[in-house]
């Protein structure tokens, strides 16, 4: 199934939806980071003001990305990153809710999601050049307003963050010889920066420790985060998220508005 494509998502849910009575966990992992570039004048600054560590483990100020329409005529970043998740709830919502046992949704954020990346009337982020933290910190939105309106059928969503993870993504933000180069020193900030989890292993601790947990016990305003200790040691850090309960509904409503006139194109893949 491709994220970014509407019609892939509508064909895979109904697929879903034949094979399956119910769903007990769904992962909401897919990505992208189309064309990054970093700020190397914004690095130094950092340096010079303290700010360095911050900006290296949150790519605050440092990150750009050039973003792109997709075949849907929705922004590329916004529609995989956050709206074909939606649309895949959205459709299973009749295997995720009113089970005997409750439903997860587990997405995939990232430190780097940010309210200054992310404006209700630019929702897609048409306009910037943060669409990836844009995407994140609306991630982060959707997540609190889903538990708001599907807890009491059962259905709970949690947010995590897997840290800095070297991944195919990454790689493609700095040349590979220069990541090579950068790996050491990477290692060393990890006794600075736990987020730096750096393997795919590590930074997937957040996502099994929330598989082992009870959902109704869980805060639907924090975001999981790997971490990594600098001896290598995983663990979990709970952090409190940096939302607007009334943004995130506004938010929702314009993804239902959005979900409207994208069924209306794709009606002949509806059941």
């Amino acid at each position: 199934m491709d994220l970014g494509n509407l019609a892939s998502v509508l064909r895979a849910t109904r697929e879903l939806r034949c094979r399956f009575q119910r769903l007990d966990f769904v992962y909401l992992n897919a990505g992208i980071m189309p064309n990054p570039h970093v700020n190397f004048r914004a690095l130094w600054h950092g340096l010079l003001t303290g700010k360095l560590l911050h900006m290296l483990t949150t790519a605050e100020g440092i990150m750009t990305q050039t973003d792109r329409l997709n075949g849907d005529g929705l922004q590329e970043v916004f529609a995989t990153n956050l709206f074909g998740h939606f649309m895949l709830v959205r459709q299973l919502q009749s295997l995720l809710c009113g089970n005997e046992k409750p439903s997860r949704l587990i997405w995939t954020s990232s430190s780097n999601a940010r309210e200054s990346a992310f404006s209700l009337s630019d929702y897609q982020h048409a306009k910037g050049q943060e669409s990836y933290s844009s995407s994140k910190y609306a991630t982060d939105l959707t997540s609190v307003v889903l538990n708001r309106k599907f807890n009491d059928q059962g259905l709970y969503s949690s947010v995590v963050c897997p840290g800095l993870v070297m991944s195919n993504m990454t790689y493609r933000i700095l040349p590979v010889f220069l990541w090579k180069l950068l790996m050491p020193i990477m290692w060393l900030i990890r006794f600075f920066a736990k987020t730096y989890t750096l393997t795919p292993y590590n930074g997937a601790e957040a996502h099994v420790w929330l598989f082992k947990q009870k959902p109704e016990y869980l805060d639907s305003l924090v975001k999981y985060h790997s971490c990594t200790s600098g001896l290598g040691r995983c663990y979990v850090e709970p952090r409190k998220m940096d939302v607007d309960e009334d943004t995130a509904e506004k938010l929702y409503q314009k993804l239902l508005e959005l979900e409207e006139q994208s069924l209306e194109k794709y009606h002949h893949l509806l059941d």
